[in-house]
Parts: C-alpha cells; sequence; structure tokens
C-alpha cells in the first residue's frame, strides 16, 4: 500500500494558508533539498484547485531541480469546478475525494504527496487517509488567516518521526498519523 504524506509550510500560530505572502525570508537552498527528496519519492501528487492553478501558473515556465519533479510528477487535481487541465501530466478528478484517494492508495507506486491544498488535506485527516504530515514552521506569527487544525476536529495522535531545525531558523516536522 502506497503513504499519502502532506507537506505544508506553517507559522507558528498555525497559519498554512498564503504562504507566498510570509515564507520567502525562511526558504533556503537546504530546505529546496528535502522538498526536491520528498517529491522524489514519490510518483503522484495530489492537488486542490486552488494550489493547482498557482503552481500551474508559475511551474511550467520554469526547469531544473524542483522545477523538473515538479513538472513531471502525474498530478491528480481534485475540484467540482476545473473541467481540464492543461499541465502536462495532470488530470482532472471530481468524484468522492474519499473514495478515490483510498483507491490510489492501495495500487502500486511509490508515495503519493500533496503540497499545499488546506481543503484537501483537511478532508484527508477527517478521512484518516493520511500517513505523513510534514510541517514546515517558519520562525512568524503571521496572525491571521486559514490555519489546518481548527475548533472542529477531535484528537489526533501524532507521533514524531524526524525532524530538523533549518539555518533559517525553520524547523521541519515529520509526523505519523498511523498507529
Amino acid at each position: 500500500m502506497r503513504k499519502i504524506v502532506a507537506e505544508l509550510f506553517s507559522s507558528l500560530d498555525g497559519v498554512v494558508a498564503s504562504p507566498d505572502q510570509w515564507h520567502g525570508p525562511y526558504h533556503s537552498e537546504e530546505m529546496e533539498q528535502d522538498i526536491q527528496a520528498g517529491l522524489a519519492a514519490a510518483d503522484t501528487m495530489l492537488l486542490g484547485r486552488h494550489t493547482y492553478q498557482e503552481h500551474a501558473g508559475f511551474w511550467p515556465g520554469v526547469s531544473g531541480g524542483l522545477a523538473d519533479l515538479m513538472n513531471g510528477i502525474h498530478k491528480i487535481v481534485f475540484s467540482a469546478t476545473l473541467a481540464a487541465t492543461e499541465w502536462r501530466n495532470s488530470t482532472p478528478a471530481s468524484g468522492d475525494v474519499s473514495e478515490e484517494v483510498a483507491r490510489l492508495k492501495r495500487q502500486d507506486g511509490k508515495d503519493i504527496v500533496i503540497t499545499g491544498s488546506v481543503t484537501l488535506v483537511q478532508a484527508l485527516l477527517r478521512a484518516g487517509l493520511l500517513d505523513e504530515l510534514r510541517l514546515l514552521i517558519d520562525p512568524i506569527v503571521v496572525g491571521e488567516g486559514r490555519k489546518l487544525f481548527g475548533d472542529e476536529g477531535g484528537r489526533l495522535p501524532c507521533t514524531l518521526i524526524a525532524s530538523r531545525v533549518y539555518k533559517t531558523g525553520t524547523i521541519s516536522a515529520t509526523y505519523s498519523l498511523t498507529t
């Protein structure tokens, strides 16, 4: 069975939305190498519509390193409104997210990765389909914005399986969500 890994940038106060507005000063070459290693371990990427449109507006025009991985990986885009995808290796999906992801998870292959796509990650957390959660926690308090965990959720036991502190002060923390 394949492993599903979500990777999100987070502020110290738990904001995961719009990292393009605050993450930049904390990004580093060592972090980029770790992100590339995570993508290289996967053969499928899951995206929500919003994140897909952001990525599709940037990555196709770039090459080398991370861009080659992003452009080459098979991307499945979950959206009720997006009927077609133009970014290479992208496929739209509009069915039940939990059923489709459970089916993908049972298939042979490498890891399945999710970058950003907070709504999708939250749905997979609720469905118990996420195996690992990797948070890149930047040393900044954003003050407002969408958080991954809200008041509506219950307890979620997590086991820290890897951590690293980058020179920029960002903490990479990877948690196993399986028992």
